[in-house]
């Protein structure tokens, strides 16, 4: 499995491997070669269908020297390309798109048994893709969907086009997955959506979103609820109460906020403006003072000026955001700001992205070392180690969503320790004195994991922030 995108596409990978797992296929051993391989592709940032076909012309000769072997290639760019990557890479075997992942077995049996690339691209869904079988890559950590689509137009994004209108999970199967995983000893799940907050519009509840996290808080064994994205349009008072009064609901917020200038939100056709955005971190911080927000925020959209991008920073300094992800805008083909006049030069978008990281460095240097002498605890997690210290520390992330590298103990994935921070950087807290380990079920269920399977081989790249909400 390779994988391109946002967490949406994460997820749709762990349904993927599910699907060939119960079909019959198993993971290939570390540094052996794969029967099968899959991409899950993203089209939302420019030049991604240049990666994913520079990958596959690197796999021909694999493919050529090992008979039998085959290439799927699904998600948002398979939605977008369709017929194009077959004329592109003929020796791609089956091409699927977001709608019908469900379909791969069969199309990898078909190819097979007639020796001739398989395509099906539906062009809505037909069935809730959390209803097929995933193959988790966290014993202790999970993705939830609770609904998929987007029912926005935002200017600069082709998400809508790929994975259709808004439809939702109800509460009840929302509800009744979770459970499953926490007995299985999953301890955190992130609730995913395009634009979560706006979920129960096809039941027409609107406070659907904060009734579900408050019915989260009453899961047992369930200690650590997070959502992403919500959209600045649909976020309501009700939520940010849930968020406060709800203990397994953590203290942060992804928030996008893509430009702090109400001329350019209005060009990017996002329904809110500076003043709305920043009147919901107020009530978030006055709810929930130690909660860490963080966004997404694009550089350089058509017609954006210098007066424009001041004011971007201006939201910079008063929002204190603790992180962001940010982009250089670039034309993404099929979206209607591509045709927009008033392109901005690449050279002015890269000296403004230079800025605004510089900016955000200090913003986030600030709100960090506000942690330090704070006591933290922390979700131990795979693959967020230190690489570039001698002193051996393990890593995870605190209440608020901040990595932290706590000094060596005896804990494992999974399990919680409970740190002082005695340092504090940009994107990260140190934490020298370990005050407890708390041995988890998820810690469990890791440890039981990796003594009865290979690791694991799926790899996220591209976009770290998501789809922009």
């Amino acid at each position: 499995m390779r994988t391109y995108g946002c967490q949406m596409n994460v997820h749709d990978s762990e349904r993927i491997s599910g699907l060939l797992e119960a079909a019959g296929y198993t993971r290939p051993a570390p540094g052996a070669g794969a029967d099968v391989v899959v991409f899950n592709t993203c089209a939302v940032r420019e030049n991604a269908d240049n990666r994913l076909y520079g990958n596959l012309g690197q796999l021909l000769p694999v493919k050529q020297q090992h008979p039998g072997m085959q290439i799927a290639v699904g998600g948002c760019l398979a939605q977008k390309d369709q017929g194009v990557i077959l004329d592109r890479a003929p020796w791609v075997d089956v091409v699927f798109g977001t709608h019908n992942i469900g379909s791969l077995p069969v199309l990898l049996e078909r190819a097979r048994i007639e020796s001739e690339a398989q395509v099906e691209l539906l062009e809505a869904l037909e069935t809730f893709p959390s209803t097929l079988p995933a193959r988790r890559e966290s014993a202790y950590r999970a993705w939830v969907s609770i609904s998929v689509g987007c029912n926005n137009s935002c200017t600069f994004c082709i998400v809508p086009s790929l994975r259709g209108k808004e439809k939702d999970r109800t509460p009840d199967e929302i509800l009744a997955e979770i459970e499953m995983l926490v007995d299985a000893g999953v301890l955190e799940v992130t609730l995913l959506g395009q634009n979560v907050n706006s979920y129960g519009v096809e039941f027409g509840d609107r406070q659907a979103f904060a009734k579900l996290l408050r019915v989260c808080g009453e899961i047992d064994g369930l200690e650590r609820v997070r959502f992403t994205s919500p959209h600045p349009r649909d976020f309501t008072d009700d939520v940010i109460a849930a968020m406060a009064e709800t203990p397994n609901v953590m203290p942060s917020l992804h928030m996008p906020l893509q430009s702090g200038s109400d001329r350019v939100l209005a060009a990017m056709r996002r329904s809110y403006r500076r003043a709305r955005y920043l009147g919901i971190i107020e009530r978030v911080r006055a709810a929930m003072p130690d909660a860490a927000i963080t966004t997404d925020i694009i550089v350089g959209f058509p017609g954006e000026t210098e007066a424009d991008f001041a004011q971007t920073l201006e939201v910079v300094a008063q929002a204190r955001f603790a992180s962001a992800f940010t982009f250089q805008y670039s034309v993404r083909p099929g979206t209607p700001a591509a045709s927009l006049p008033d392109q901005v030069p690449t050279a002015v978008v890269a000296e403004r992205y230079a800025r605004l990281v510089d900016r955000l460095e200090e913003t986030s240097l600030a709100a960090a070392r506000d942690c330090v002498g704070s006591t933290v605890e922390v979700l131990v997690a795979e693959g967020e180690g230190r690489k570039d210290t001698a002193t051996r520390r393990i890593s995870g992330r605190a209440r608020d969503n901040r990595l932290v590298h706590v000094a060596a103990c005896d804990a494992r994935p999974g399990d919680v320790v409970t740190a002082i921070v005695s340092q504090a950087a940009p994107h990260h807290l140190m934490a020298d004195e370990v005050v407890a380990v708390r041995r988890t079920r998820g810690g469990d269920a890791w440890q039981a994991r990796r003594q009865g399977e290979p690791a694991t081989t799926a790899v996220l790249l591209g976009m770290p922030g998501g789809c922009p909400a």
